[in-house]
C-alpha cells in the first residue's frame, strides 16, 4: 500500500504519552512538514511555534486546563512534552484552513517518524488573552495572530489504539 494512504489509517489520536524529549531533528522535519500544507493562493499565513520549554509547555497546559474547565491536576496534553502551536494570520480569510491543512501535515509527520500527536483546542482562547499577545511581541512576532490549534507530539506511552470503526453513509457519489 502507499506510504502516505497507510500513515493516514494508521494515525491515532494518542492521549498517554512518555516524558521523555524526541529528538530536535524529528521536531523540525514535522514543523517543515508543516509549512508544505495546502494554503489559500500560496500566502503561508500560518505561524507554528515549536514549545520544547518544560516550563512554557506547563503554562500552556495550566491556562488550556483552566480555559476547559477541568481540575487543575488534569493534563489536556497527556503528558506530551513538545506542544507545536498553529496560528493564522487574522486578516488571511483562510487562515484557519491553511491552519487546520498544517495541523494534518504535523500529525501525519509525527505519525511517520514514529511518535504520537493529538490535536489539542483551545489555543484560539490562548490568544484572545492579552498575555499571549505580549509572548508573541516578545518572540519578534508581529501582526495579529489566532490560534488554529496546538499539535502536542511525544513518544507514545503504552500502544496506539485501533481505529474506530467508519460509519456508513459518509460518502455520496455524482456520477
Amino acid at each position: 500500500m502507499n506510504q502516505i494512504l497507510k500513515g493516514m489509517k494508521e494515525r491515532r489520536s494518542i492521549r498517554k504519552f512518555q516524558s521523555k524529549m524526541p529528538e530536535k531533528k524529528a521536531i523540525q522535519k514535522i514543523v517543515e512538514a508543516g509549512l508544505y500544507a495546502a494554503n489559500g493562493r500560496g500566502e503561508q499565513a500560518v505561524l507554528t511555534i515549536a514549545i520544547t520549554n518544560k516550563k512554557m509547555r506547563d503554562k500552556i497546559v495550566k491556562d488550556n486546563c483552566k480555559i476547559g474547565g477541568w481540575d487543575e491536576n488534569f493534563d489536556p496534553f497527556y503528558g506530551a512534552p513538545v506542544i507545536l502551536m498553529v496560528l493564522g494570520r487574522k486578516d488571511w480569510p483562510t487562515h484557519i484552513y491553511d491552519g487546520s491543512l498544517v495541523m494534518g501535515n504535523l500529525m501525519l509527520a509525527a505519525h511517520s517518524l514514529g511518535l504520537g500527536s493529538i490535536w489539542i483546542h483551545r489555543a484560539k482562547e490562548e490568544m484572545d488573552n492579552p498575555e499571549y499577545q505580549k509572548w508573541l511581541q516578545e518572540l519578534g512576532i508581529e501582526g495579529e495572530w489566532e490560534g488554529i490549534g496546538h499539535c502536542a507530539i511525544g513518544y507514545i506511552d503504552g500502544e496506539a489504539p485501533d481505529a474506530a470503526p467508519r460509519k456508513a453513509d459518509r460518502i455520496v457519489w455524482v456520477e
